[in-house]
């Protein structure tokens, strides 16, 4: 049994009470709760809209639809993230492919995608929206691929589902100076929770109308974007095909409640990983890198195991520290080596750099409710595992 997991999620007395509010209140799903929360993202992100969604998932989906994808279409990403970040295109009838991550920060690389631009332009299949994932919290080189963006044509996506709480250039990552939309994720293990929920922050007012309505049925109530006058107060229409992807007042409240402690869950991540830094400093491992230009949500903390100056492989370390009761992980593994995206093509060698992070990755523990006795137990276990 695992005694110390990956990641977990902190809930306190206000959180309670703030949810309990909700329970006693006349709404539960559509009321004023859901509307604060995306105040307070939109204000804490420095961006002008913000629309709470039940998932990232959903909230790459709608921003995906806004932005127009669709059949024909071309989405690249990371191949080093989680399938909904890709799959997002495959919901909109899109295509998909990928960029190779660079080889210190794990996410996207410049370099492989403009020489990947470069091909595709002489092909003919340039892409028309590229996400750009902010793997374990930490901010791609968005001013570089913004730059690619104006060249050659493509909207952005920043997936920051492991991000909020992080800065790029001395600024909050998702105010969108650099992308059309920037997505959030609210699970339970990510640096706040609503449950399960997410959000899609924009500074366009026309993407943001446009995702309002598709999140909600593609119902609207307002006589500007309606076909005739309205045949009275009861009246609504259906102007496009949505989806029911609404954030109930129950996961809002919660979601509001914890974006107080933001700032100090990201900064006790910052001391736990310090402190990892430090500990790991003689060991068989590569820890993570801080790009000077920003500073991470610290999401996760993922070490590179050293295979050549250690006997076991990377499958006996992991299983060791399941036995010693280290809830460890591995972030992610590389999209096109799953079996529903070789079924299209892609295949194992097509991505060098995010296979030879899938072959040494792990995820140990680090949430803010860590104690440093725990982590050194953490520590322990990776010891004995490396011997």
């Amino acid at each position: 049994m695992t005694k110390i997991p990956y990641g977990r999620q902190d809930i306190d007395e206000a959180d309670v009470n703030a949810v309990v509010e909700v329970l006693r209140s006349d709404f539960l799903t559509q009321g004023p709760v859901v509307p604060r929360f995306e105040r307070a993202v939109a204000e804490y992100s420095g961006v002008e809209y913000a629309l709470a969604v039940n998932s990232a998932t959903s909230a790459l989906h709608i921003a995906c639809l806004a932005l127009g994808l669709g059949p024909g279409d071309w989405l690249w990403t990371s191949p080093i993230t989680f399938v909904a970040s890709s799959n997002c295109a495959l919901y909109c009838g899109a295509k998909v492919d990928f960029v190779d991550i660079d080889k210190h920060t794990y996410n996207l690389s410049p370099h492989a995608l403009e020489r990947k631009l470069v091909q595709a332009e002489r092909d003919g299949r340039l892409p028309k929206i590229i996400v750009v994932v902010h793997l374990c919290g930490q901010a791609s080189d968005l001013a570089a691929i913004h730059t690619l963006g104006k060249r050659y044509g493509f909207s952005i996506i920043e997936d920051a589902s492991h991000a909020i709480g992080g800065r790029y250039q001395n600024r909050p990552i998702g105010d969108c100076r650099y992308s059309d939309v920037t997505v959030f994720s609210f699970h339970p293990v990510k640096i706040i929770t609503s449950g399960e929920g997410g959000m899609a922050v924009t500074n366009s007012a026309e993407l943001a109308s446009r995702m309002s309505l598709l999140r909600s049925h593609g119902i609207t109530r307002d006589p500007a974007l309606m076909t005739h006058e309205p045949d009275g107060p009861w009246y609504y229409q259906q102007v496009d095909l949505g989806y029911n992807y609404r954030m109930t007042e129950l996961q809002g409240a919660l979601g509001l409640s914890q974006m107080a402690r933001v700032d100090a869950y990201v900064g006790r991540r910052h001391e736990l990983a310090r402190r990892y830094d430090r500990m790991l400093k003689e060991f068989p491992v590569t820890v993570p890198w801080q790009h000077p230009d920003g500073y991470s949500g610290l999401h996760l903390y993922v070490i590179r195991l050293q295979l050549d100056a250690i006997k076991g492989s990377h499958k006996d370390v992991f299983k060791s520290m399941q036995a010693q009761g280290i809830g460890v992980n591995l972030h992610y593994i590389p999209v096109h080596m799953q079996p529903y995206y070789q079924s299209m093509g892609f295949k194992r060698g097509d991505y060098p750099e995010a296979e030879a992070y899938y072959s040494e990755a792990m995820t140990i523990p680090m949430y803010p409710t860590m104690t440093y006795d725990q982590q050194n137990l953490v520590m322990s276990a990776l010891e004995k595992a490396l011997a």
